[in-house]
C-alpha cells in the first residue's frame, strides 16, 4: 500500500495492523524534548512551529549529515519516550506516527480514538532509510541539535502498520 501525506483520514481506515506501507510526501521529525515543548504551546493556546492536522511525526535524531547529503542516517527512536504527549498531539490533528516498539495503553486508546495510525519503520535500517529523503529542512527548535524539527520529503518510506485505527496491535496478536 501507497500513502502520501497530507494524509487522507479516511485512507487510514483501510490499513490494517501488520501490512506494509509505503509514504511519500513530507514528514516531521521530532523526539521527547522537542514533543515537551510542542505540548506545553499546545497548553498555553500557544502556535505550533507546523500544523498537527493530517501529518506524521517520526521519532527520529538524524545523525548529522555527511558533505554532498540531504541527511545522516536516521533510523526510529524508541517510541515509548513519547507516550506522555502523544494523546494530546492527536487531539490537536496528528494522524500517524513511526517509531519502533509498543505503545502504552493510554496511546492505544488515544490512536483509536482518533483514528490515528502507529507504524514501526525497521530497526538497525538507519542507513537505508535516509535514502528515502530526498530533501531536509530545519523548522524549530535548532538548540536541541538531532533532536531539532525537521520537515522531511520522502519517497517511498517503508513501514508496518502497528496499532491501526481499529485498535489491533501487531506486538500483541498476529493480526496478518
Amino acid at each position: 500500500m501507497k500513502i502520501t501525506t497530507p494524509i487522507n483520514p479516511k485512507s487510514l481506515e483501510s490499513l490494517k495492523c501488520g501490512e506494509k506501507v509505503y509514504i511519500s510526501g513530507y514528514i516531521y521529525t521530532a523526539r521527547d524534548l522537542a514533543h515537551k515543548r510542542l505540548v506545553k504551546l499546545l497548553k498555553n493556546g500557544k502556535e505550533l512551529p507546523f500544523n498537527l492536522k493530517n501529518q506524521i511525526i517520526y521519532y527520529v535524531g538524524p545523525a548529522p549529515a555527511k558533505p554532498g547529503d540531504i541527511i545522516g542516517p536516521c533510523g526510529p527512536t524508541t517510541s515509548y519516550r513519547m507516550d506522555d504527549y502523544t494523546p494530546i498531539l492527536l487531539e490537536h490533528g496528528l494522524k500517524a506516527m513511526i517509531g519502533k516498539g509498543p505503545r502504552n495503553k493510554k496511546v492505544k486508546e488515544a490512536i483509536k480514538k482518533n483514528k490515528a495510525i502507529y507504524f514501526a519503520a525497521v530497526g538497525g535500517t538507519a542507513a537505508l532509510l535516509s535514502k528515502c529523503v530526498k530533501s531536509a529542512e530545519l523548522i524549530a527548535y535548532e538548540d536541541l541539535g538531532t533532536e531539532a524539527i525537521r520537515k522531511l520529503y520522502v519517497e517511498d518510506f517503508p513501514v508496518f502498520v502497528v496499532n491501526d485505527t481499529y485498535g489491533n496491535d501487531l506486538y500483541e496478536t498476529t493480526c496478518l
